[in-house]
């Protein structure tokens, strides 16, 4: 999917929230590219998805009357969200590979990832995944719970580990009849 967009989302963080106003850019990348979401005639971004934005340009944040760069608004992040770095190391990899990511929550889990071509709304997503750090260990009780939020969501489950240097390597795991 296509990012280009012919201007720069301008956006605000308000209490724990990034929003843009329901503007031509936020409509138009909102259509293309399913960032954001619709939130009371506004766009709402999770801080994963204005930090990727941020970065690549194509938004602008503001705190008060405070432009926010990248590393202002990732000591944000990260003081809010537990293991953000690893979270956007592998929601950049995946939006950087074509995949629109979005978060999943109410699915238990970190992220709902749908397949290339496909949108939100168009068609289910195809996998949850779970990022975690390199470094961190997983018990077979960890490993069984997230098994089961994705069978239950009808869902691959997609493991990516992120290491320190924040590379992604991605297991696939689906369930199998003998």
């Amino acid at each position: 999917m296509s990012e280009d967009i012919a201007q720069v989302i301008n956006a605000e963080y308000i209490g724990d929230k990034v929003l843009a106003s329901n503007s031509n850019a936020s409509n138009e990348f909102y259509d293309k590219t399913r960032y954001g979401e619709p939130y009371h005639k506004k766009f709402q971004y999770s801080l994963v998805e204005a930090l990727y934005l941020l970065e690549r340009e194509k938004m602008q944040i503001t705190k008060g009357k405070k432009l926010l760069d990248f590393d202002s608004l990732l000591r944000i992040a990260v003081k809010k969200e537990a293991n953000f770095f690893i979270r956007y190391s592998a929601f950049k990899d995946m939006r950087n590979r074509g995949y629109v990511v979005k978060t999943a929550l109410k699915f238990g889990a970190d992220f709902r990832v749908y397949d290339r071509g496909i949108k939100p709304g168009d068609d289910h997503a195809k996998w949850i995944m779970f990022p975690v750090a390199e470094s961190s260990t997983m018990t077979w009780y960890d490993f069984s719970s997230k098994n089961r939020v994705a069978h239950s969501t009808r869902k691959r489950l997609l493991i990516a580990v992120v290491d320190e240097e924040g590379d992604v390597t991605y297991y696939e795991i689906k369930w199998t009849r003998p």
